[in-house]
């Protein structure tokens, strides 16, 4: 998994239990390789309209294939298993476009290629059948999530802190929901990036030093995005740095880029603790998982906006934070090769269940 953070890959070798059976995943191993600096700003690059790209998007895809290889050879290698033994690898590849209200979702990839470097079957393309479905193609992790985070008769949710926001909403009945809530990391990490020159703020120290500006703030919270009703979904189309600099222009009085990332770290955790209210009033147990379950400061401001929902890191429940979303697609890499649906139309508003993801056999 390489996600909207494009701070690297995750990638997890894992056990699964049958479809019906509820045995928890089993990892037996992870390894995590970070985007050279190259690769990684020409990811971002990509996300915006610019010269030769189809030219530049192969050369990419490539290259990120040949990474996902790596770290498949790496997995091998520390999980002691040969390639004959692994059934498939699950590769979402990396989004760069997200319109679904325009009919397609864009993540670069080159499954052909991963699969003849690995020697293992390869399940990817997860998200154009539900978008052809009439889905937003997103959120996809909510049917694993179900899978392997609800309590029967105990209302949970679930909140991956990737570069955006999504929350798993488990009703205690068996119902499942879930939507984006909107910017998780990705304008953190850009302001960190702007400011600081690192590619994230380690732990939120930094926002944790601001103060938020709640003018700023209550700018940020009218976007149409997060009235909007569910199902719904969002990407680097709607919220970065532009968007950012557009409302901090519209202000009279500078904001102290501290104070910014103060905010930033607000909007996420309020845009959350607002949907989880409005969505799931009766949640007992929040979930965090991602990278900014790392972000101390983050996971801080919700505790604090959610009194009397216990909030937890996916660690306390047998899953590490980083592991969770790659072993997601490992998870719906089986349901495409079992022939079972990977979508949840309740979530995605596809106009049902769908068999997700195109087959590059070995």
């Amino acid at each position: 998994m390489s996600g909207t953070s494009l701070d690297g890959v995750d990638g997890v070798l894992v056990r699964l239990p049958a479809p019906t059976a509820t045995a928890r995943v089993e990892v037996l191993a992870h390894v995590a390789r970070r985007f050279d600096p190259g690769l990684r700003n020409e990811l971002l690059a990509l996300n915006a309209s610019g010269d030769d790209e189809l030219h530049r998007s192969a050369l990419a895809a490539r290259a990120l294939a040949e990474l996902y290889a790596d770290v498949v050879a790496d997995l091998l290698r520390c999980g002691e298993v040969m390639a004959g033994a692994v059934r498939a690898i699950g590769a979402h590849g990396q989004t760069v476009r997200h319109r679904p209200e325009l009919g397609y979702t864009v993540q670069l990839n080159a499954p052909a290629l991963l699969a003849e470097r690995a020697g293992v079957t390869v399940v990817a393309d997860f998200r154009s059948r539900d978008v052809a479905a009439g889905g937003q193609g997103a959120p996809l992790v909510p049917a694993f999530h179900r899978a392997v985070f609800a309590q029967p008769g105990r209302d949970v949710a679930v909140l991956n802190l990737g570069g955006f926001a999504n929350l798993s909403l488990l009703h205690g009945d068996g119902r499942t929901l879930g939507f984006d809530t909107g910017p998780g990391n990705v304008l953190l990490d850009a302001w960190a990036q702007r400011h600081l020159g690192t590619t994230f703020d380690a732990d939120g120290a930094w926002g944790a030093q601001g103060a938020v500006c709640d003018a700023l703030l209550d700018r940020l919270l009218a976007d149409a995005y997060f009235s909007r009703p569910p199902p719904k979904s969002t990407g680097r189309d709607e919220f970065n740095v532009a968007w950012l600099l557009r409302h901090l222009d519209a202000r009279r009085q500078p904001v102290a880029p501290a104070d910014v990332q103060a905010t930033l770290a607000e909007l996420t955790a309020r845009s959350v603790a607002d949907a989880l209210r409005g969505a799931l009033p009766g949640a007992a147990e929040l979930i965090v998982c991602g990278g900014g379950a790392r972000n101390g400061d983050l996971v801080a401001r919700l505790r604090r906006m959610l009194p009397g929902v216990g909030c937890i890191t996916s660690d306390a429940v047998g899953l590490p934070v980083e592991q969770v979303e790659a072993a997601a697609f490992a998870w719906l890499a089986r349901q495409a090769l079992d022939r079972l649906p990977g979508n949840l139309a309740a979530v995605t508003g596809a106009a049902g269940p769908r068999v997700l993801g195109a087959i590059y056999p070995a």
